[in-house]
């Protein structure tokens, strides 16, 4: 059965039609699946059915380890976005954890930013984060049904898109208790950067990258 509906998969189409670069979709999960590691590879092997800009890659956690250490996952589901054609680059936006309810959008914006090449970021932003000299985690815990998480997630990939020093993750919490426990996530989005500095909710631009220069200066 279906995980994207045909309407939804029309207004896809549409959008896809914009990419101008290729984008890979690459899934790890493993040969006795984890909890939604179904859904996480049958939600991108639907994406990538409607275009042909898409690709799917799929790799086992256990029996692919070059493939994990090549792209640095260290749990499962995941989902690393990266751009494909002529300039292949991966930018370091990861998503673990299935991407449903809300995270759905925006795993869908990520792969229209991933084939653009755009962060639309401001000028301002740009330019702080031009003088970051140390690389810079992000980890975004999110829930499906949280409305304001999908504002934290992208603005994370965003910033990972802008620099090579940043790698941004959205992930869980639910499917990775451990994480939200380590991490004392008592609720959504919860940005933790570096393990150093967290930041509750879904902040303004600014104030991100406030927080992430002082993670990365300190």
């Amino acid at each position: 059965m279906p995980l994207i509906g045909e309407k939804d998969r029309k207004v896809l189409r549409q959008e896809f039609a914009q990419m101008t670069e290729p984008v890979r979709l690459i899934v790890f999960t493993q040969d006795r699946e984890c909890q939604y590691c179904k859904e996480t590879r049958q939600i991108a092997q639907e994406l990538t059915e409607l275009s042909d800009k898409l690709s799917l890659e799929v790799y086992d956690f256990v029996a692919d380890k070059e493939q994990v250490a090549n792209f640095r996952i260290d749990k499962i589901p995941a989902i690393a976005v990266v751009r494909g054609g002529a300039q292949p680059k991966d930018y370091g936006i990861r998503f673990y954890g299935i991407p449903s309810g809300y995270e759905f959008g925006t795993l869908v914006e990520d792969i229209l930013m991933v084939s653009a090449g755009q962060s639309g970021l401001t000028e301002q932003t740009k330019k702080a984060i031009a003088s970051i000299r140390k690389p810079a985690h992000l980890q975004v815990f999110v829930t499906p049904t949280c409305p304001y998480c999908p504002q934290a997630v992208r603005l994370a990939h965003q910033l990972a898109l802008e620099s090579d020093l940043i790698t941004a993750d959205m992930v869980e919490a639910i499917e990775f208790p451990h994480l939200a426990n380590k991490y004392d996530v008592m609720g959504v989005p919860r940005t933790v950067i570096n393990d150093a500095r967290h930041i509750e909710g879904a902040a303004p631009e600014a104030m991100v990258v406030q927080e992430l220069l002082a993670a990365v200066q300190g």
